[in-house]
C-alpha cells in the first residue's frame, strides 16, 4: 500500500477545521461519471463529492463521530454546521 502524503493549507490551519489535501489517481470512468455530475448539478463539486464518499463510507462501516456525521450530513444536503 503507498503511503499517503499531505500538504497542509496554511490558511485554514487557524479555523477549528483543518483541511487536508492529498492527490488519489481515479478511474477513467469514474472521473468521467463525477464530471458529468457536476456538470448536471452545479452546487456539487469534486471535493464535496469526495467528501460525502469518504464520510459515508466511514459512517456505513461503522466509525462514530459527530464531526464526521456533521460533514456527511452537511454535504449531502448543502449545509454548513459551524459548532
Amino acid at each position: 500500500m503507498q503511503k499517503l502524503t499531505y500538504d497542509v493549507n496554511p490558511v485554514v490551519i487557524d479555523n477549528k477545521d483543518e483541511v487536508i489535501s492529498f492527490k488519489c489517481e481515479l478511474q477513467e470512468n469514474l472521473q468521467k461519471a463525477m464530471k458529468e455530475f457536476v456538470e448536471d448539478h452545479p452546487n456539487w463539486d469534486q471535493y464535496r463529492i469526495l467528501q460525502a464518499a469518504i464520510a459515508g463510507f466511514l459512517l456505513q462501516k461503522g466509525f462514530q463521530n459527530r464531526d464526521l456525521t456533521r460533514l456527511y450530513i452537511g454535504n449531502m444536503l448543502s449545509m454548513n454546521f459551524k459548532d
